[in-house]
């Protein structure tokens, strides 16, 4: 018997993102795999023999947890929580940030001098 089962080696060897593709390129991709759909069908009743569609692969199905193995794991994580913060230090002391310093007055007036004899010098220069 013949089999008619083509699939471009390109979209086989690209791994296909749905969310990559437009709505308008979705849709001509659902339209299209119609059309390959029907072709097939007409192709098995001329032939007489299924050939059989090419089909996703399987997705594993999610293995859900049981309520008392939840219950059991969220205990233990808590035990686990619960020694490392015991192992901690707790952190009640709180410092107080250092003071600013203060300049001393006598430290005010020497800066206050050393700044008016630079303008005065700089006025000087520029007569």
């Amino acid at each position: 018997m013949y089999r008619f089962d083509f699939v471009s080696p390109t979209l086989q060897d690209s791994a296909m993102n749905l969310s990559d593709l437009s709505a308008t390129q979705l849709r001509q991709a659902a339209s299209i795999k119609e059309q390959i759909e029907k072709l097939q069908k007409e192709l098995t009743s001329i032939f007489g023999a299924a050939t059989p569609a090419p089909t996703a692969p399987a997705t594993p199905k999610k293995k859900k947890m049981s309520p008392a193995a939840k219950a059991k794991l969220s205990a233990k994580l808590k035990e686990i929580w619960a020694k490392r913060k015991a192992g901690k230090q707790p952190a009640t002391v709180v410092q107080k940030p250092k003071a600013k310093r203060k300049m001393s007055a006598a430290a005010k007036a020497a800066i206050s001098k050393a700044a008016k004899a630079r303008w005065a010098k700089f006025r000087a220069a520029k007569k």
